[in-house]
């Protein structure tokens, strides 16, 4: 889903973020107790809301949709009895800019739809990328928007379709649909799965007992004791009956183009991708930066908490030590309350504080995940020096950020990120560090698995945010004035 959201903390506004978390259950009592469960393992996907549908065949449908975080909202007793019913789906997300508190409500999924042949709901993580143009074709045509979430197009096609059944209305709609989208649906008593023919987003299959569930990361699988079965494929739509799991491919097929950055960032480090450990790889990707951009220092120090794998990585790799040289505060949350301006112009110190003793006199390795404005990468240098570091060398655990995200990723305009507009040299001097090294995108590739590097003429990952060579056309941006990269560059 599309959702541009106002940072609650400035730690949070210097990094890139997936905007949604999806889950389903079904043939299990109490769908809603583990829809919950699973919505907690993804709360790094989205923390801004979420809802719950279920069905029962004796209250038919039942849908709560709150705003914070799922801990706060979805684990009383007296709400999960008011969400009855062994099919569920849910979603995390973050709120769309300027619609904060009650108004934003209306944002938040999974979306509910009444059709000639029954009730069902829909969850999205992913991005409609011709959203604009379907949303006026369907306003033309009559159909009347309850939310700003391009999500709702999906709704709206599907009310439109002429399909006997609801999964056959939804291939229908997914058809007119461009972009990146893993979906989970659900009717009375089936669950739907789907993603987009690239595979941009990821959606996993699971099996609890005699029931089966759907998940954006296996980490929430292992929440509720869930066996792995597998991935879904690349335009790959599974139904789902407490009976058994048919497969459908309603698309034309392409070359799976699955998002790098998940690797990288937005992953779970205890998920697994394919058959990767999203830690082992965060770790030899640490490694692979080490052997590109070796330096002489005394510590390697991550930023944590995303920071941490690569971090131990680069350290197995140059032979020096790691060490928790800057400690983050984990019970600082979004919603902190900032009572004065003083306390607002802590900043980063609120969430991180660096261990004097350890990192006076020291030359530091920082290594984090990404720099995208480099306003966060500033703060924590200062605080580095200000301990009485010797020197600070920052070493990122990706390639330069120079591309904005279409395909469901919060990120800002082409001209606030830092690797569009300087070189990294003017990254050093403007950050005010003794040296700044990213990984390269062959060593990124190699690091995930991919021995040749990347193949410039096919290849296998989505990385439009470091190449600007973007798999599926952009074309609402492109049609409000976004300026895509040249082909000869």
């Amino acid at each position: 889903m599309s959702c541009r959201s106002l940072p609650a903390h400035p730690f949070d506004d210097d990094k890139l973020r997936e905007e949604c978390g999806v889950f389903g259950v079904v043939g299990v009592q109490d769908a809603a107790s583990f829809v919950a469960l699973g919505l907690h393992a993804l709360q790094h996907r989205g923390q801004e809301a979420g809802g719950i549908v279920t069905h029962d065949t004796e209250t038919g449908f039942q849908q709560h949709r709150r705003m914070g975080l799922v801990r706060d909202n979805f684990t009383s007793a007296q709400m999960m009895e008011r969400l009855p019913g062994s099919i569920g789906i849910g979603h995390v997300r973050y709120s769309t800019a300027g619609s904060k508190g009650q108004t934003a409500i209306r944002d938040v999924q999974p979306f509910f739809g009444e059709f000639s042949m029954g009730g069902a709901a829909i969850a999205h993580n992913g991005n409609i990328t011709n959203a604009m143009s379907l949303r006026r074709e369907l306003i033309e045509r009559g159909s009347i928007f309850q939310s700003s979430s391009d999500s709702e197009c999906i709704v709206h096609l599907m009310a439109r379709s002429m399909g006997r059944t609801i999964p056959d209305r939804m291939e229908e709609a997914l058809r007119k649909v461009e972009g990146a989208f893993s979906i989970v649906a659900m009717t009375r008593s089936k669950l739907i799965g789907c993603r987009d023919p690239l595979g941009v987003r990821p959606l996993v299959l699971g099996q609890l007992g005699d029931g089966w569930v759907l998940a954006s990361e296996t980490c929430a699988l292992d929440i509720i004791g869930a066996e792995y079965i597998r991935e879904i494929k690349p335009g790959e739509m599974v139904v789902i009956t407490p009976r058994g799991v048919e497969s459908h491919f309603p698309f034309r097929p392409a070359k799976s183009r699955f998002c790098i950055f998940e690797h990288v960032y937005f992953s779970r480090p205890d998920s697994t991708v394919g058959t990767r450990s999203v830690y082992e790889t965060r770790e030899a990707i640490g490694r692979e930066l080490a052997k590109e951009s070796p330096i002489e220092a005394d510590l390697v120090c991550p930023v944590p908490d995303s920071g941490t794998p690569a971090a131990i990585g680069y350290a197995l790799e140059s032979g020096i030590p790691f060490a928790m040289g800057i400690t983050r505060n984990q019970y600082m949350g979004r919603t902190f309350i900032e009572p004065s301006e003083q306390i607002r112009n802590m900043g980063v110190r609120l969430k991180l504080n660096v261990n004097r003793t350890l990192i006076k006199g020291k030359r530091v390795i920082l290594v984090d995940d990404s720099v995208v404005r480099g306003t966060t990468s500033r703060k924590i240098k200062d605080m580095i020096l200000d301990a009485g570091a010797a020197e600070v060398h920052f070493r990122i655990a990706s390639p330069p950020t120079a591309w904005p995200c279409f395909y469901g990723v919060d990120t800002p305009q082409r001209e606030k990120l830092l690797a569009a507009t300087m070189t990294e040299e003017e990254m050093r001097k403007h950050l005010g560090v003794d040296s700044i090294k990213f990984i390269s995108l062959d060593g990124l590739y190699r690091a995930v698995g991919e021995e040749n590097g990347r193949d410039p003429k096919a290849p296998a990952y989505c990385d439009a945010c470091f190449s600007g060579e973007y798999p599926v056309p952009p074309s609402d941006m492109i049609e409000d004035g976004f300026e895509m990269k040249p082909a000869a560059e």
